[in-house]
């Protein structure tokens, strides 16, 4: 059984009609005979959503009692039981209860969908975990429930079901979403239209990115070469010059024109090198391009006009900006240009924009742009010169005799003309055409093949060997300096990549995908296997070509070691850019090798934190809990003992020891099973507003009456916290004060509202801590000190500062003026109800234990 699909309706905020338009989409499919369930869908109250729910098969939700409290959730073994084709589950992001068997919702579909069920599903734009800082600077409000984006990107079909602001705001109003009690707080908090509006286009956004995504998908798989304007991309050509800036700017203003403009800066290096930019002038261009929101591209092509084309159809570019040419008039002898030459060959759907600069007809400062080695221009001009020049000379001295040792000089020249033109073979047929010549027409006997005189054959050996000498001279030098060229070309391109490393794009996806890029491949993918029978695997894969699952069926594939190789597919490269491959090969092999490393020694450390909490708890047990069961164990045996006959008064007394004792039992106890949810990550806090003068005074029963003072004024806004978590935070940091305070001094717990924050402060007149040691008493196991073993195992501070992270807050310790340590609990205000707590009911305060 193949996987099941998934469809999600997102939306820009609770409301906009999700839940109905999957609803709607379950009825359309049923009434098409498709076998379609309600696996879990809440209508929060709203009449028109339940009626869409009549009609529909629904499966019982599983009930799970926790904290006192009965809650409901999706019975994922009822719905894998039934096994129906299409099942409804909605909140994609929500958190399950904890005893469920997934912690989070969208763990449930990943199940449903490996056993091949379809599932339509919900979720809101504020739930994708990488858009969580981006909300909170929004509305104020940080959301405790997301989903991965992998899990939303991956979906078969992504539906946006969006409505205006204002739209919004009267469904509000008309009490179509939350209860009439709850529309003015929503309205005046998180649903004013500003937030609505920014919530709005980044659902709009983040679609249009998914649409890109499927777009640049079906063009690869259907090889479309064509531009399609769906959106502005405006690339770049940078040479590296000064005008690059200018360039760079002018094409970020013409993004802003329209919505959701890209712009792509792209420098391509031939391969020979002879066209070569300031890598500090090019690190400066890369900078300007990403803070204007672009990104620059690095890519490899002998001729510039066709590769700067080729790279903006294959991002499907809608326009390229060109600076307009540095060259003086006398170099465009050369030829017209790359601006010119691209906007000629851009065909009707690539404009050009050729913008002018301060740095117009001020010379390049470069070499001029020559093909490989000579260039055919120079080998044509060579061979005219040389075949041509001398049947020239030839007629010319034909009217006028100068002598034979003239004459050959003459005939040199053409030669030398050529050896400098067109290289080695044009020379050496000039040498042999003009030697044929000079035997014809100058050597006695005249008009013959033959020559008479033996000085002659010897000045005439004297001219071939000169003339295969310069032309010799002349090949090597442009031999030279090709590979010269060509080595600067791979040293720019390997210092780019070192450059990467340093600015720590050191990520496997982001390397391959700067190989695919600047190669101008399709795809790149780096595989391995265990050994040479064991099939290969891929550790890293980018670009939307044909997946390999083999080095040999790849166009280009470079050996990393015995079992790891770099395939990439595209076009078959020459063998002259392998070597610059390979070195891309060993950092991609490095990269992963770096990987794993950190991924076993966080392995490592993770195991190392569990040994170590294991060595103390075993402390703990050994020496702090045997105490008071000992004590326990003595008042419990004198009690049953049939010897002695106790008085009422010892029998209180000891019954009073056993209290004491349990109370202690309870209390380490319980701190060393929240010190062990805060290291295993366990603890999910259920935020609501609450006030302080309804946790902070329950938190004062495990003290004695008369041991703590409360200064908590009414005035204070509410607080966005865990009650639960609070209470026992605030619990232990009293109990910790009045345990090192001095007899007859009472524990000042007080509050205060600053800014966005509210600080409960636990001030007390004890010893007070160093400034050094002010944080080594929060980490477990951590007594100040020298503290008797009945002061417990260390963790009340631990779990204190735990607790408070956990909410969203911090714990620090500051000096208490005129001696004492005084704890600052910081803790968020409420700006007002969330869109989770406005949806769900408030659920019974969490107990802990």
């Amino acid at each position: 059984m193949g996987r099941g699909k998934l469809r999600i309706y997102l939306g820009a905020a609770p409301g906009v009609g999700k839940t109905y338009a999957m609803l709607s989409e379950a009825h359309r499919r049923v009434e098409r005979g498709t076998d379609c369930v309600v696996a879990f869908v809440e209508h929060h109250g709203r009449s028109r959503t339940e009626v869409m729910l009549h009609g529909l098969e629904q499966i019982p939700r599983r009930e799970l009692e926790y904290r006192g409290g009965v809650f409901t959730e999706m019975d994922i073994d009822a719905v894998l039981r039934r096994t129906p084709a299409v099942a409804l589950v909605d909140e994609l992001a929500h958190t399950n209860v904890p005893g469920a068997r997934n912690a989070k919702r969208w763990q449930d579909v990943e199940e449903l969908l490996a056993a091949g069920i379809d599932v339509i599903t919900t979720v809101n734009i504020q739930h994708l975990e990488s858009l969580g800082d981006v909300v909170e600077a929004i509305t104020g409000v940080r959301q405790q429930e997301t989903v991965p984006d992998e899990v939303v990107r991956r979906a078969d079909q992504i539906e946006l079901v969006d409505m205006s602001p204002q739209a919004l705001r009267r469904r509000m109003a008309h009490g179509n979403i939350y209860r009439p009690d709850k529309v003015d707080a929503a309205l005046s908090n998180y649903f004013r239209p500003g937030n609505l509006t920014a919530l709005r286009e980044l659902a709009l956004l983040w679609v249009a990115d998914r649409v890109d995504a499927y777009l640049k998908q079906y063009r690869s798989d259907h090889r479309v070469s064509k531009i399609w304007g769906s959106r502005e991309r405006i690339v770049v050509g940078l040479t590296g010059g000064p005008e690059g800036r200018t360039l760079i700017r002018r094409a970020a203003r013409l993004a802003e024109k329209g919505a959701g403009g890209e712009v792509l800066a792209v420098y391509i290096a031939r391969s020979d090198g002879l066209t070569s930019a300031s890598p500090k002038e090019l690190a400066v261009q890369r900078a300007l391009v990403e803070d204007l929101g672009g990104t620059f591209h690095h890519v490899v092509g002998d001729d510039i006009p066709a590769a700067l084309l080729d790279f903006a159809r294959g991002v499907n570019a809608t326009q390229v900006v060109l600076g307009s040419s540095r060259r003086k008039t006398w170099q465009y002898v050369f030829g017209p240009g790359v601006g010119t030459t691209v906007a000629r060959e851009s065909g009707p759907d690539l404009d050009v924009h050729i913008v002018t600069h301060e740095e117009v007809a001020k010379g390049r400062g470069l070499p001029v742009a020559r093909g490989a080695r000579l260039g055919r221009a120079r080998i044509i001009w060579g061979w005219a010169v040389g075949v041509l020049g001398p049947v020239i000379m030839a007629v010319l001295l034909s009217t006028v005799h100068l002598g034979l040792a003239n004459d050959m000089l003459l005939f040199l020249t053409a030669v030398v003309a050529a050896a400098l033109l067109g290289g080695l073979l044009p020379a050496l047929g000039s040498a042999a055409v003009g030697s044929l010549l000079l035997n014809y027409f100058y050597t006695p006997p005249v008009h013959h093949w033959t020559i008479a005189d033996p000085k002659n054959i010897v000045a005439i050996a004297i001219f071939v060997g000169v003339g295969v000498s310069v032309a010799s001279v002349v090949d090597l030098a442009a031999r030279r300096t090709h590979q010269a060229a060509r080595l600067r070309a791979e040293s720019e391109i390997l210092s780019f990549l070192a450059g990467n490393v340093l600015r720590g794009e050191t990520g496997l996806e982001d390397l391959l995908e700067r190989v695919r890029e600047t190669f101008g491949m399709e795809s790149a993918a780096l595989l391995e296997r265990e050994s040479d029978v064991d099939p290969w695997t891929c550790a890293g894969r980018v670009g939307l070509g044909r997946p390999v699952d083999r080095p040999e069926d790849a166009d280009v594939d470079v050996p990393v070691s015995d079992h790891m190789a770099l395939a990439l597919t595209g076009r078959v490269l020459p063998a002259e850019d392998r070597r610059v491959l390979a070195a891309f090969a060993a950092q991609a092999a490095v990269v992963l090798d770096r990987r794993r490393l950190q991924e076993e020694a966080e392995r490592a450390r993770a195991l190392a934190e569990g040994n170590r909490i294991r060595t103390a708890l075993l402390a703990a047990v050994s020496h702090d809990l045997r105490t008071p069961l000992a004590g326990i164990k003595a008042a419990v045996s004198s009690l049953r003992s049939d010897d002695v006959e106790w008085s009422e008064e010892d029998q209180a007394e000891l019954l009073e020891g056993i209290e004491d004792g349990a109370d202690r039992l309870d209390h380490l106890v319980g701190n060393l099973l929240d010190m062990s949810r805060l290291q295993t990550g366990t603890v999910t806090p259920l935020i609501r507003e609450i006030d302080l003068d309804e946790v902070v005074p329950m938190a004062l029963g495990g003290v004695p009456e008369g041991s703590a003072e409360l200064d908590i004024p009414e005035t204070l806004p509410m607080v966005a916290v865990d009650p639960g978590l609070l209470e026992r935070s605030v619990a232990n940091l009293v109990e910790n004060a009045v345990k090192y305070s001095p007899a007859g001094e009472a524990v000042l717990v007080s509050a205060s509202a600053i800014a966005d924050r509210v600080e409960v402060r636990v001030v007390d007149r004890g010893p007070g801590v160093p400034d050094d040691a002010k944080e080594r008493i929060f980490e477990p196991f951590q007594r100040y000190g020298d503290a008797p073993r009945g002061a417990g195992v260390g963790l009340g501070l631990a779990v204190a500062r735990g607790f408070a992270e956990a909410i969203g807050g911090t714990l620090d310790a500051e000096d208490t003026p005129g001696g004492g340590l005084t704890m600052v609990l910081t803790l968020r205000a409420a700006a007002g109800p969330s869109p989770e707590q406005l949806l769900h009911p408030v659920r019974p305060e969490r107990q802990v234990t």
